[in-house]
């Protein structure tokens, strides 16, 4: 465990140290925030398009996310615009260099929500965003932070993708929240987010139990019925929550043996990380559920 603690900063760090890079800048909070746009070739702006706002996870930056989660291929394909925003100091809670992360303590959260929301704004002034197809999604701190503006900003936000999700918010925490739909990636044998529940080497906080929590979200969401139960692939089974109020579907991939990994994404160390899951994509995944649920009509 003790391995973990130092390794996943470290080995961010060395790994990606490189990629630490960004093309924005935005002021919010009294703060200059930085991130990362791609804006595709295909990108027509005599159509409304998608954004899918992507974050990382922590003690990494923009770059590494977009290097894990490869939407910018899938942007090329599509045509819709991805933002990787970049999160604060880690150990501070302010801008500064180094390990960059999404905290979710109070004092900080409605400084982060209102980050991502002023980024909305100011790329959706820019170019031909539709306000209906605005998507979220995150790994680890950064699939947490992607779940809490699910409860925060959902009168902006479509839908929402947690990848390892770690310190996800309860369903007390967002009470008040209107349903969005949302997807869960999750491995087994992820130590740094445990998917039964437990504490983790990396964060003082107890985490969720992962299906209880994609329970809760359901029944948030005000989904009806049974849950339905499907194998995928060897490895990974498919929960799903449906008939939901606002189209707000619920779904859990449970990758068996995955570790603290995006499903199809850049390899990283075993010994560290554990297995990365070839058997799906989360980014194709997550943009075939997003194209099937846009913002409902206001």
């Amino acid at each position: 465990m003790l391995a973990i603690v130092i390794g996943l900063p470290l080995a961010a760090r060395v790994f990606f140290t490189l990629s630490d890079k960004t093309n924005g800048t935005i002021v919010t909070s009294g703060l200059t925030r930085r991130y990362l746009l791609y804006v595709p070739k295909t990108y027509d702006r005599s159509k409304p398009t998608s954004l899918v706002i992507s974050l990382h996870p922590a003690a990494t930056w923009p770059a590494i996310q977009m290097d894990f989660s490869r939407w910018n291929e899938l942007a090329d394909e599509h045509g819709f615009i991805v933002v990787y925003p970049e999160g604060t100091g880690a150990f501070f809670g302010g801008v500064s260099p180094g390990p960059q992360i999404w905290p979710m303590a109070p004092e900080f959260l409605g400084r982060e929500v209102k980050f991502i929301s002023d980024l909305i704004d100011k790329l959706t002034a820019k170019y031909n965003i539709d306000p209906n197809r605005v998507y979220v999604d995150g790994m680890s701190i950064g699939g947490g932070m992607a779940f809490a503006l699910s409860c925060k900003l959902f009168d902006k936000i479509a839908a929402v993708g947690a990848v390892s999700g770690a310190q996800l918010l309860s369903r007390d925490e967002c009470s008040d929240a209107k349903p969005v739909p949302t997807v869960v990636f999750h491995g087994t044998a992820d130590k740094a987010a445990p998917y039964n529940d437990g504490k983790s080497p990396v964060a003082p906080r107890i985490f969720p139990n992962i299906p209880l929590w994609t329970a809760r979200v359901a029944e948030k969401n005000q989904c009806q019925g049974e849950s339905t139960s499907t194998q995928v692939t060897p490895s990974v089974r498919r929960l799903a929550y449906t008939n939901c109020a606002a189209n707000a579907d619920v779904i859990l991939y449970t990758i068996e043996g995955g570790g603290h990994t995006w499903p199809d994404g850049k390899p990283l160390p075993e010994w560290l990380f554990g297995l990365t899951t070839h058997e799906i994509s989360a980014t194709v995944i997550l943009w075939d559920f997003y194209v099937q649920h846009p913002h409902p009509p206001k």
